[in-house]
């Protein structure tokens, strides 16, 4: 019932939302499709490393397109979803308005994390969709149920996971003034995940893959339709990424004790 009760509140908080970003509906057009046009460029660095090579580290083009696709689809997660909702916290903490989330009958990390949605972002996922099915048809193959299943199950650890460190990067707004250097630091480093992780060597690949997993979020999943996940990998990475929520759900939670509202 509580399930039911917070997926009731998300689509009232989707409907809201989408009833605001079509105040002005040719806006609403145009950014659906500027959005295609960036998610097509995601592809172009790949077309260019690409001309004069078969492989890189070990990936072909088509293998290295899904890791492209599961970046197209998490950067819609993260600049749709994530990006607007936890800048109107920030905003919120830094006024000493965020009573006003804080009193409602509902949980606040989960009213902060969902608050503010632009629905056009989810012409992503359309285009990793398409970028999906070029890339088999570029190897001439078809996933697998099992790896199917696995990508899925992959697609709600790496949302959790995004999730979780836009929670980390806001709790530091309970501490210091501003964050938008670090919150846009978090985009640019995101951006290396449009890469396979064993294009990364040495230092690089060890934060990419333990600290900001980036590997866990589209390399995994695209060795996951490939078959080319190992089980113990597909396990710790389920493990690592509860690790990620409990972690971010505890600062949360301290980080709270530290807020002074408007009324104090």
């Amino acid at each position: 019932m509580r399930v039911l009760r917070y997926l009731r509140l998300l689509g009232i908080q989707l409907h809201a939302s989408t009833l605001l970003g079509m105040q002005y509906r040719l806006d609403f057009v145009l950014d659906g499709i500027i959005e295609i046009f960036w998610a097509m460029t995601a592809i172009l660095p790949l077309v260019v490393a690409f001309h004069t090579r078969a492989q890189i580290a070990g990936w072909s083009f088509g293998e290295s397109l899904l890791v492209v696709g599961w970046f197209t689809l998490l950067a819609g997660v993260l600049e749709g979803v994530i990006s607007p909702s936890l800048s109107n916290v920030v905003e919120h903490i830094r006024k000493g308005t965020l009573d006003f989330v804080l009193l409602k009958p509902a949980d606040a990390q989960f009213l902060v994390c969902t608050a503010r949605l632009q629905p056009w972002r989810a012409v992503n996922v359309v285009s990793a969709i398409v970028i999906f099915v070029y890339a088999f048809h570029q190897m001439n193959r078809v996933p697998s149920w099992l790896g199917l299943a696995m990508a899925l199950v992959l697609l709600v650890a790496s949302t959790a996971v995004l999730f979780s460190l836009g929670v980390l990067t806001v709790c530091a707004a309970f501490y210091v003034v501003r964050v938008d250097n670090l919150t846009q630091l978090f985009v640019s480093i995101f951006d290396a995940a449009r890469w396979p992780s064993s294009v990364f060597r040495g230092a690089l690949r060890f934060v990419f893959t333990f600290v900001i997993p980036l590997a866990l979020m589209t390399t995994y999943p695209a060795q996951a339709l490939l078959d080319q996940l190992p089980l113990p990998t597909f396990v710790a990475s389920l493990f690592g990424a509860a690790s990620f929520v409990a972690a971010s759900r505890a600062v949360w939670s301290r980080s709270l004790g530290k807020y002074t509202s408007a009324s104090s």
